[in-house]
């Protein structure tokens, strides 16, 4: 086996993807130019501001774009000397031939802003557009009244903008389209854009919180679409390490003339170079249907009223999407359904060695990874190499060893949210509820950054740098609690501390908390420090340090008794917020005692136990 060989896993290092960094360039402003009647069609018919303002919400999508209307070009000129536009979508009038002169003149002005024009389709519109000079012109649409068209035309360009950066230096993946007929790619477009954007909705579960599900929405595969061979061959020699599958009509240009074998010449190019590249071939000749599947090709009858959802379906298949289903190569059986990372590193053990061996060598696996933008993982598995069946249980092993390895990675210098179904041994810090992490919290997840961000802080032979185990029942679990249980009377009276402490400890946490306990009991083993993180804790000029309770539980067998020790010590950090030592220390220091709030880190207590007792690893002060 080629690669990750003996001690090489160890030191493979897998970099995080810099999502963050994807998709700089955007469309925020459209100049959209356009008769009265053809702006209120939009406006009272389609809507497009409103529509296409829900449609991003709906799919989580940030910053809608601005639209700004004109009515003809002299409008048009006077928008673009006083505005900055990063879209231009022109819908011809009476005279189609002013759009595309205006449009050669608005390209030598301001050539780095595209011009798309929309138009209603029909066979007069297209013999007038075959005979324009289209050079002023990016793309020319077919609109219909579907506003999906105006959100995938964005995506577009969106893509064509980014791809330099984003596929060559990231290696985000891109489907390549190569259709010329207008009026087609302009009704497949918005359904191929929506498939992939609820897919990377599904897919951005994989990520530890919110911030991070938002970052992995920019890690979707983009779109390239080709109207001839030239171009679609130009796209594929620049990306064509990139492409996840191609989607191809069977009849295109080729050196300016239609060739009824165009789709097939360049399928059979795209399998020279990469003989395991999906490819899906649409005609709306049925005798393209046998050489197509005789070559290995998914072939889709463009004349069929099933042609979107079959489309998706193929995608959803062929290119990785969706779960990954392990099925008998002979027989095409299911045997198993993955659904999420965590699934692939429980069942890989389980996978037959000769369907392993299969989905290995035809790159199937590292296609679906590359599908749920898990570049780091992708970029590993389609590397190896296999010789021959033998390779097998070491491939096993490996590809266990190095999902661990990422999500090891990808969980430190985060503070994940807690997902009972999906928090493991692997799981590092993460928090409950939505509130702060106070201050003792705060500074754990800033040590665990440090440590990410400098591996040097982790390069010892033989020792690990780690946060332990971390759980933090943020503030607004401790509003919840006083609020629910109406502890606040009690809290801020003069009562003794005894009795406070026994009024938290008779009330309740909230039930879905206890089911959060008790995944975390599931994964920790060992004893646990039930700490306090309130709001001024760690101030840097107003300590509270050796102002609130801590405790410490031992492992024990007995799932209940643990419980039951971990809730009232959770509530015993909670009372010590009211204790007569902490309001003494509050008015002191001139803090209000009503206004401080804690939350309480469980954390695992790092050591092992020798005779009975439980020491530390190592240990000293600094």
């Amino acid at each position: 086996m080629k690669n990750l060989q003996g001690a090489g896993l160890s030191r493979l290092y897998l970099k995080d993807t810099a999502f963050q960094n994807l998709m700089q360039k955007r469309i925020f402003n459209v100049l959209l130019i356009a008769t009265p009647y053809d702006a209120f069609m939009l406006e009272e018919d389609g809507r497009v501001d409103e529509q296409i303002y829900f449609e991003y919400v709906r799919l989580n999508l940030s910053s809608p774009p601005r639209f700004t209307k004109v009515a003809n070009y002299d409008e048009a000129y006077v928008a673009l000397a006083d505005n900055s536009f990063d879209l231009i979508i022109a819908m011809p009038g009476v005279d189609v031939s002013e759009t595309f002169r205006e449009a050669v003149n608005i390209d030598n002005l301001y050539p780095d802003i595209p011009l798309v024009v929309l138009t209603p389709f029909s066979k007069e519109v297209r013999r007038r557009i075959a005979n324009e000079d289209l050079r002023g012109v990016d793309y020319v649409f077919s609109w219909l009244g579907n506003v999906d068209l105006i959100l995938a035309i964005i995506k577009l360009i969106e893509d064509r903008m980014n791809a330099d950066t984003d596929i060559e230096e990231v290696g985000i993946q891109a489907i390549l389209l190569i259709e010329d007929s207008i009026r087609f790619y302009s009704s497949i477009l918005p359904h191929l854009f929506k498939f992939l954007l609820k897919q990377s909705m599904r897919c951005a579960t994989e990520a530890l919180n919110e911030h991070e599900q938002m970052m992995r929405m920019r890690g979707r595969s983009k779109v390239l679409l080709a109207r001839d061979y030239e171009e679609a061959k130009g796209l594929f020699d620049k990306y064509g390490d990139n492409i996840l599958g191609v989607i191809t009509d069977a009849r295109f240009p080729v050196n300016g003339e239609k060739d009824p074998d165009a789709g097939m010449k360049f399928a059979r190019m795209v399998r020279k170079r990469n003989p395991y590249m999906p490819i899906i071939m649409e005609s709306q000749e049925s005798a393209n249907r046998t050489p197509a599947e005789a070559a290995g090709y998914v072939f889709l009858d463009k004349n069929s009223k099933t042609l979107p959802l079959d489309l998706r379906e193929a995608v959803s298949k062929k290119f990785g999407f969706g779960d990954f289903i392990v099925r008998d190569p002979q027989s095409g059986n299911e045997l198993m359904r993955i659904s999420n990372l965590k699934d692939l590193q429980k069942s890989i053990e389980s996978i037959p060695d000769d369907i392993l061996y299969y989905y290995c060598s035809t790159n199937s696996i590292s296609r679906w990874l590359y599908s749920r933008a898990l570049f780091p993982l992708a970029e590993v598995f389609k590397g190896i190499e296999l010789r021959d069946m033998s390779d097998t249980p070491r491939l096993k092993q490996i590809i266990f060893d190095t999902i661990v390895k990422y999500r090891r990675m990808k969980n430190r210098g985060v503070v994940a949210v807690f997902q009972k179904e999906n928090y493991d041994k692997w799981s590092n810090f993460a928090r409950i509820g939505e509130g702060s992490l106070g201050g003792k919290g705060r500074g754990l997840a800033f040590i665990d950054q440090i440590i990410k961000r400098n591996p040097v802080c982790d390069d010892f032979d033989g020792v690990q740098i780690t946060i332990p185990h971390t759980v933090v029942v943020c503030t607004d679990i401790f509003d919840e609690f006083m609020d629910s249980n109406c502890l606040y009377k009690i809290a801020l009276s003069d009562a003794p501390d005894e009795e406070i402490l026994k009024a938290f400890l008779q009330a309740s946490l909230p039930d879905d908390v206890i089911a959060d306990f008790e995944a975390f009991f599931d994964v920790v083993r060992r004893p646990l420090a039930v700490r306090s993180s309130s709001l001024l804790e760690d101030s840097h000029y107003q300590p509270f340090a050796g102002i609130y309770s801590t405790y410490m539980i031992p492992y024990i067998e007995d799932t209940a008794v643990r419980m039951r020790m971990l809730t009232d010590a959770v509530k015993a950090v909670y009372a010590s917020v009211f204790f007569s030592d902490s309001k003494a220390y509050m008015n002191a220091t001139s803090n209000v005692i009503d206004q401080e709030k804690m939350a309480v880190i469980l954390q695992e207590v790092a050591g092992e136990e020798h005779s009975g007792f439980y020491y530390p690893s190592f240990s000293g002060v600094g």
